[in-house]
């Protein structure tokens, strides 16, 4: 399931000399910042992104460059390729072993899955009326990646069993089912109808399926291309594979922290190993673990031997701490969970993404009544992140937000350079949304320094990402105009 609160999803030169250490500048900025906290706020996007945000609009419009800028068509989709780069590296077989296990017989609410299921033989795939315009083309080429890194047997079409549908319902129908929820996946069921009366029934529970034969994902009608593109990664891919969402994970879509938007090699050879000969639908736990070894020694021989399962739980007391700071509620509350979660992963002698994410949080909520404690929590995080295999996106949505607090502090070069740090694994992460602000940043960022051809390059870069990512033309000049609204705050 993917989460309703989600982390923002918005030229890859090398950071500029002129860098300063999220340590050092959090000292330097806090004056400057303290007068427009509020400011802040609207672009740092502690909210959720399941539809435009709740900001404090800026009184004045954003610059007319902005304004007019070409907006894409997002049903064209966007071009995210990278020059060739070293493929992404892999954990350990012990690891990747490990980490299946409990992906494969765990739900994310802690519920045992008593044995292990998935499709047998060839799958189909397919979308339900009413799907938005950017939809077959994404699922085209999510079943080609199955298809082709996975080694699963899908295609797109239709059959009478082995199946999966993709429904569009109304984002209002979701959320009084599942309020949490921004999309999700049920067993057995065809259609909304079918799935209410199932709920909280056997015929929908996953712990009950033996071997899969049908599974309905729901994605809000309204989602932007990029939440489209998103949910159908993430919840195919559990409709076919692993049903948990860890936290530990740093570079899979099966973390609930939802900064992975697309899956990653890591997601892929877990899914092959789903689909692996030595198993099938009904095996138990232990009779699965006995297979792993021989498995992951065939598909990753450079993993290294399956040397025992070193246990690495993750305490539902660091969920439900993480659960209430990024939900809804009274920020006081949601920042006193954000410390307890901090606090547990300090009493696990953590220094992962679980422990980054706690930092990530109570900076998300800092940043309106305490922006001091939000740098020195996006320092911690980043800090954290840059130092984990795989924690790219991670640490580039924390360069965005430090990115704005200096752009909003009058420190024009800062900011491009912090932009720039982030732009790769932005890019490498697919997150149109994500790219397109960091585009924004560094269009002001120019202005204020006086480089307007400069700026205005970066407003037409932007304009592949941006409505690709926030969906309308209306929400990008909404944020192109919070983040200009930074920028005049900065040269004041």
């Amino acid at each position: 399931m993917r989460s309703n609160c989600l982390p923002f999803r918005a030229d890859s030169a090398a950071a500029t000399a002129e860098f300063v250490r999220p340590q050092r500048y959090a000292l330097r900025a806090s004056h400057s910042i303290a007068r427009c906290s509020g400011l802040i706020a609207a672009v740092m996007l502690a909210g959720c992104m399941s539809a435009p945000p709740s900001i404090d609009a800026p009184t004045t419009r954003a610059s007319t460059a902005a304004i007019d800028l070409p907006l894409a068509d997002p049903s064209a989709g966007v071009d995210m390729s990278l020059p060739a780069q070293r493929p992404e590296s892999l954990p350990s077989n012990s690891a990747l072993a490990r980490d299946f296990m409990e992906l494969s017989f765990s739900l994310e609410s802690g519920r045992a899955i008593p044995q292990f299921s998935r499709f047998e033989g060839p799958i189909t795939v397919s979308l339900g009326a009413g799907a938005p315009a950017s939809a077959p083309r994404e699922l085209a080429r999510l079943v080609s990646r199955l298809r082709g890194e996975a080694g699963v047997p899908i295609s797109v079409g239709a059959s009478a069993q082995n199946h999966i549908q993709i429904d569009f319902v109304p984002r209002k129908q979701m959320s009084r089912e599942v309020p949490n929820a921004a999309c999700f996946v049920v067993p057995n069921v065809s259609g909304w109808d079918d799935y209410r009366a199932a709920r909280r029934t056997a015929r929908g529970d996953w712990t009950q399926v033996k071997q899969r034969v049908s599974a309905t994902v729901f994605i809000p009608a309204e989602a932007t291309p990029q939440e489209v593109r998103d949910c159908l990664h993430e919840e195919t891919s559990q409709a076919l594979g692993p049903l948990n969402d860890l936290y530990r994970l740093p570079n899979s879509v099966w973390n609930d922290d939802n900064f992975h938007t697309v899956l990653t090699r890591y997601d892929m050879i877990q899914l092959r190993a789903t689909y692996a000969a030595e198993l099938h639908s009904g095996m138990s736990a232990p009779e699965v673990q006995a297979k792993l070894p021989a498995v992951f020694a065939r598909l990753n021989p450079a993993g290294g031997a399956v040397r025992g399962l070193r246990d690495d739980p993750t305490p539902r007391a660091y969920v439900s701490a993480v659960n209430r700071a990024i939900g809804p509620g009274n920020t006081g509350a949601r920042r006193a969970a954000a410390m307890s979660a901090i606090n547990l992963a300090a009493a696990q002698g953590w220094n992962d993404t679980r422990a980054a994410f706690g930092w990530f949080a109570l900076g998300r909520l800092s940043v309106q009544n305490d922006p001091e404690t939000a740098l020195n929590a996006f320092a911690k995080a980043g800090n954290i992140y840059r130092a984990t295999p795989g924690a790219g996106i991670q640490s580039a949505h924390v360069d965005m937000q430090l990115a704005a607090f200096a752009l909003s502090a009058g420190r024009a070069q800062d900011a491009i350079a912090l932009v720039n740090r982030a732009m790769t694994p932005a890019l490498s992460g697919e997150n149109a949304a994500l790219m397109a602000t960091l585009y924004f940043i560094r269009a002001e960022a120019y202005d204020t320094l006086g480089n307007p051809a400069q700026a205005q390059q970066a407003r037409v870069d932007s304009a592949q990402w941006a409505r690709y990512g926030f969906g309308s033309d209306a929400a990008v000049r909404a944020r192109a105009a919070e983040v200009a609204a930074l920028a005049r705050a900065g040269r004041g």
